[in-house]
């Protein structure tokens, strides 16, 4: 019963941010500028209240190592809630690589719109392609990204080696790569076969990986080093 309220409850918020979103839409594209916080507050907001609703404890450290401008996060991937944890708690606006699945919820794709999220078909290796390119163009024009290199959810298991394609969005738009450790989502739902419930979660940003460091790295060395900078604070 509680799984499903909460469901109910993250519906009915996601609802009532419509005046919002139109209001958003009718700005000007400009990620640090009015819009840009219009459109990281109301996410930021939902995100929020929804793991709230669930009664979850978040730890965030870190923060103080996000490089001023645009960024490419990399993070791991353990369960559904990554995505609101980033959205509540990263303190700066964030487009995501998304399944292009999600693309099907009303209210939801629109929102991911606005923050200039990428959609991905993985069965279709040159729309995959496209979808790079357009990740770099969002990092250029100033959009920072988050990507989960894993390529799956964990759901608690060991963190999987990292893919180094997913880290060419940083590495072809020369902007400092943040390594993102995220801890304890899995057990807000997929531990409890698809039942919510309230965990102890953390959030860790790592050193960042700056562009004049990893100019001269082959792609899979750049994989590598995030990789065991995420896994480190596991």
């Amino acid at each position: 019963m509680k799984t499903l309220w909460i469901y109910l409850y993250a519906i009915i918020i996601t609802i009532q941010t419509l005046p919002q979103l139109k209001r958003a839409q009718k700005m000007p594209d400009d990620p640090y500028g009015p819009k840009g916080q219009a459109i990281y507050t109301i996410p930021q907001s939902v995100s929020r209240r929804v793991i709230k609703k669930t009664k979850t404890r978040v730890t965030v450290t870190g923060l103080e190592n996000i490089p001023e401008g645009p960024v490419l996060f990399a993070s791991n991937h353990q369960g559904l809630f990554d995505i609101l944890l980033l959205l509540g708690y990263m303190e700066r606006p964030i487009g995501f690589i998304a399944k292009k699945e999600i693309k099907k919820i009303p209210i939801i794709r629109s929102w991911m719109k606005e923050l200039q999220c990428v959609f991905i078909d993985r069965s279709n290796r040159r729309a995959a392609i496209k979808v790079i390119e357009d990740g770099v163009n969002s990092l250029k024009r100033g959009q920072s990204m988050v990507i989960f290199p894993e390529g799956t959810r964990s759901k608690g298991g060991p963190i999987v080696p990292f893919k180094s394609g997913s880290l060419r969005l940083g590495t072809r738009a020369e902007v400092p790569i943040v390594p993102v450790t995220i801890n304890g989502t899995y057990l807000m739902l997929e531990a409890n076969d698809g039942k919510m419930k309230q965990a102890d979660v953390s959030l860790t940003i790592g050193e960042p990986l700056m562009p004049d460091v990893y100019k001269d790295l082959k792609s899979q060395k750049v994989a590598d080093i995030i990789y065991e900078r995420v896994k480190s604070h596991l």
